[in-house]
């Protein structure tokens, strides 16, 4: 990872969410409010919304909207209207691509939740306490596309949950094979989601946009290595299954593991518990002071009602650790969807940016 510099900049960093009506839009905009580092000064949606003031153009979902959110005119999502130099996109899978690459082709730098790039071998597919030094990628992706911005991308909702949860387990036991089933919250469906007489007193074992093949792919990238230029994927297998589940908040995942060296679950809690963030020293504000926190007993399990929240959102909780009769170890881990599964594993890679020096405060002149 490249050397980090003095931490927070010396002015909040002016920043724009595109897609910011929707539910993840929404997310990053509780996020940005009052953040020490980034003032919120754009926000961009849709052609219906453009145009209107935000109040007019969104349906807050819970609490109250912000009042300096509120009297923002919803701007166009082009990168001629919108100007702030860090630009975090909650767009839609089908509007995304293009859109994100001419942000980056203007200089900005594009922190987004959407699947577009994700897989591309030059955009970084980052969780900053288990991948931050795939950053590095940025170089790559801007002398292949001879541009001045970049993407980073944050992964799945619940590769994320999933990736955290493994990584001290990989770093200290090598996967081989892993075999994963979610239980995952209507909130990650967007808003409105998921009708009410499909979800209320029912699990839908599917999720279309090919959330199982995200999870197979992804998490094996994040927990993968960088050589160079590139990043050399986790050889490790993947199998997972997907459920939605009548939980507002919070993915629970159900893992059965194996190892190249086979763990006894008290050694495999040991790691975890020992395992220490990369990123701790550098006083990042999303980031939580436990990235991972380990329940030991069988009757307190990670659950999305107790748990989600845990950390602000920003921590994943992992329990049931035990052995498996066919593999090595089973183990749940829980962690909040639209927080540390979209849109805070955006902003807290952001921060990372800013600490490493990688952010402009402007866009470049004539960009």
């Amino acid at each position: 990872m490249t050397a980090p510099t003095n931490g927070a900049p010396p002015a909040p960093i002016p920043v724009a969410v595109l897609g910011a009506t929707g539910a993840v839009g929404q997310t990053f905009i509780r996020l940005l409010v009052d953040h020490p580092w980034f003032v919120l000064t754009e926000v961009a949606a849709s052609e219906r919304s453009a145009g209107r003031p935000y109040a007019e153009a969104a349906r807050w979902i819970g609490g109250d909207m912000p009042p300096a959110v509120a009297e923002l005119d919803v701007l166009p999502c082009d990168a001629t209207a919108v100007r702030a130099p860090i630009v975090f996109s909650a767009l839609d899978a089908s509007v995304a691509g293009e859109a994100e690459q001419t942000f980056a082709r203007d200089g900005r730098l594009v922190l987004t939740n959407a699947r577009n790039h994700r897989m591309d071998d030059d955009v970084p597919l980052v969780i900053p306490e288990v991948n931050g030094d795939h950053l590095a990628l940025l170089d790559t992706q801007q002398a292949r596309r001879a541009w001045h911005g970049g993407i980073v991308a944050n992964g799945n909702c619940a590769a994320i949950v999933v990736a955290l949860a493994l990584a001290p387990l990989h770093r200290a036991f090598t996967l081989r094979r892993l075999f994963v089933t979610t239980l995952q919250a209507v909130s990650g469906a967007g808003y409105p989601g998921v009708p009410s007489l499909d979800i209320l007193g029912n699990v839908i074992p599917y999720i279309g946009g090919g959330e199982e093949e995200k999870i197979e792919q992804e998490v094996r990238k994040m927990l993968g290595t960088r050589e160079g230029a590139a990043v050399r994927a986790a050889a490790f297998g993947v199998s997972a299954q997907v459920n939605r589940v009548p939980v507002e908040h919070g993915h629970t995942a159900c893992m059965a593991v194996e190892f190249e060296r086979s763990p006894s679950p008290a050694d495999a809690v040991a790691a975890l518990r020992e395992w220490r963030s990369p990123i701790a020293d550098l006083a990042l504000p999303s980031a939580p002071a436990s990235p991972i926190v380990v329940l030991e007993a069988d009757e307190r399990p990670p659950q999305p009602r107790r748990d989600a929240d845990r950390g602000r959102g920003m921590t994943v909780t992992v329990g049931r650790v035990r052995p498996d009769p066919l593999l090595d170890l089973r183990l749940v881990a829980c962690g909040h969807n639209t927080v540390r599964g979209a849109a805070g594993a955006s902003v807290l890679n952001a921060e990372l940016l800013v600490a490493l020096g990688r952010v402009r405060a402007q866009p470049p002149a004539g960009a």
